[in-house]
């Protein structure tokens, strides 16, 4: 079958305008919010806050928010991924410094692990039948007991006998800018590709579109589900490697980083119901996250209040996404 026998939404070229207003919608509230910040804030607009604060926070959110905008274009979720993070840096941790394997060799193996948990993800839900909440569930709490397991009694893993792993995070290949935006901006453009230019991307979607009409097509569906639970597995190893040479591998990692990733994706513009989503969306719902927690605290906000204002807009982007669902099929 060629590409062009794919079913995909129907709408075509307003399909396609939805999604770069809702893009511009996004960015507009990105843009907004630090204005308002910079403006009672008197550090807020300096390089080294937006730099070494807003960026560098955005960092591992934002790398797991990648692998979850394929998750959930197809119509599923994926909790696993803030615990599944914690595990990937304790592997890199147990590889690189108990094993003291070749640095390349340690962050292939974190990265086939990464894999390897998407993979059973989509094979639980795929193949056994799994509805995603639950099987992801079950996934996020194997990792929750593993991250305590690799960690030999809850004990961290440093790699400052290892500076060249260190500088993956750390390191400055530009100056003032740290390796792990880099690291991000290069997982985004790769996300960006094969959302948008393989077969990957365009069978993401007509899941997420029509899943039923998508395997009467003759397209394996159950497969594909598989690689995209794959992808977004080495995602998660990803970040686990990022987070590992940021700070160390610590048994308490990854902790309420699933929320925050789904949160992105969802302010991004991703739609929970499937078929419609951007990477550049889900970028700019990791910078606004990551604008809001650090104007917050730059106003002493409480912590709790934090939660509170984060929760109040992933609730209004996901009714703005509910209207948007209720006027497009009203225009159908």
């Amino acid at each position: 079958m060629t590409s062009a026998e794919v079913p995909v939404a129907s709408g075509g070229m307003s399909d396609s305008v939805r999604l770069r207003l809702q893009q511009l919608g996004a960015f507009a509230g990105l843009i907004i919010i630090v204005i308002f910040f910079a403006i009672v804030s008197d550090n807020f607009f300096s390089y080294d806050n937006l730099v070494n604060n807003v960026l560098v926070s955005v960092v591992l959110v934002g790398i797991l928010a990648l692998g979850g905008t394929f998750v959930i274009i197809t119509g599923g979720i994926d909790l696993s991924v803030g615990f599944g993070m914690g595990v990937m840096g304790m592997i890199a941790g147990r590889t690189l410094i108990s094993m003291n394997l070749p640095l390349w060799l340690g962050i292939l193996l974190t990265l086939l692990a990464g894999a390897l948990i998407g993979f059973i993800n989509g094979f639980n839900i795929s193949i056994l039948g799994m509805p995603p909440f639950i099987a992801t569930l079950a996934m996020m709490l194997i990792c929750q007991g593993l991250r305590i397991v690799l960690s030999d009694g809850g004990a961290s893993i440093y790699f400052d006998k290892l500076p060249a792993f260190q500088d993956i995070a750390n390191g400055e290949l530009i100056p003032k800018v740290p390796n792990q935006v880099l690291v991000f901006i290069g997982a985004a453009i790769i996300a960006w590709i094969l959302l948008n230019r393989t077969l990957l991307g365009r069978y993401t979607y007509a899941i997420g579109s029509n899943e039923a009409a998508t395997a009467l097509s003759g397209i394996n569906t159950r497969k594909w589900k598989i690689i995209v639970y794959t992808v977004a597995g080495v995602f998660t190893g990803l970040a686990g490697i990022v987070s590992a040479a940021r700070l160390g591998a610590s048994p308490a990692a990854g902790t309420g980083y699933e929320l925050q990733a789904i949160a992105a994706v969802v302010i991004g513009g991703t739609s929970l119901a499937g078929g419609s989503g951007t990477i550049v969306g889900t970028v700019i719902g990791a910078l606004i996250i990551g604008v809001l927690n650090n104007g917050l605290q730059t106003m002493s906000v409480p912590q709790q209040w934090q939660y509170v204002i984060l929760g109040v807009v992933i609730l209004i982007a996901v009714y703005i996404d509910m209207l948007r669902k209720r006027s497009t099929s009203t225009l159908g």
